[in-house]
């Protein structure tokens, strides 16, 4: 049973960081891609960024890059958004989701997702 758990959100004034983390378990993730979404109140999903098994490419929306970075261990299985520069725009459910393979932007693509975790921004 895959399991992705997503643990670091909360509450912080913009201009403000947050470390998000992922934790994955029961299955070997080797050459999957794993990914952040986010999904904001009334609002559709959004890619927000992902990261190949290799750790060397990466793919980031235009709405944080620069501001947003993401990271893996493969040996503990996780994976972390490093969140900084954070604005009111930025609040949302942020879920971890994973897929075999290469990096996609679209959210049908991934097979396993977490339960999400709440980053709120206060202005």
């Amino acid at each position: 049973q895959v399991q992705l758990v997503e643990s670091g959100g909360g509450l912080v004034q913009a201009g403000g960081s947050l470390r998000l983390s992922c934790a994955a378990s029961g299955r070997t993730f080797s050459n999957y891609a794993m990914a952040w979404f986010r999904q904001a109140p009334g609002k559709e999903r959004e890619f927000v960024a992902a990261i190949m098994w290799s750790a060397d490419t990466t793919s980031y929306a235009d709405s944080v890059q620069g501001r947003f970075t993401i990271s893996r261990d493969n040996a503990k299985n996780m994976v972390y958004l490093q969140m900084n520069s954070l604005k009111s725009e930025d609040t949302a459910l942020y879920y971890c989701a994973s897929k075999w393979g290469s990096i996609m932007v679209g959210s049908l693509r991934y097979r396993y997702w977490g339960q999400g975790t709440q980053v709120t921004v206060s202005s």
